[in-house]
């Protein structure tokens, strides 16, 4: 196996269980109301659309590793900061 079939093999993972716990948050929240589990959602949401739109920057739009990479992060910070938020809630 290649590091750039390992890569796109942990980069699928990652999407399938980032929307898992993304779609499980959105039903938890759908189901109580609550506004820590909506953040909750939203921050795992940007933490996978980052996997995501990275995965597509660097596969589809041929754009630099590097950039693709600076995406991913900062949505992963955003969505962090999300989630940390969530935390804070009542």
């Amino acid at each position: 196996m290649t590091h750039y079939t390992a890569l796109v093999a942990l980069k699928s993972i990652t999407l399938l269980l980032g929307g898992a716990v993304t779609y499980f948050a959105v039903k938890a929240w759908q189901r109580t109301g609550s506004p820590a589990l909506r953040s909750l959602a939203v921050g795992f949401g940007f933490v996978t659309l980052g996997s995501l739109l990275a995965g597509i920057a660097d596969q589809a739009l041929a754009v630099q590793r590097t950039n693709a990479v600076l995406i991913e992060s900062a949505l992963t910070v955003v969505g962090f900061a999300v989630i940390v938020y969530s935390l804070y809630v009542e």
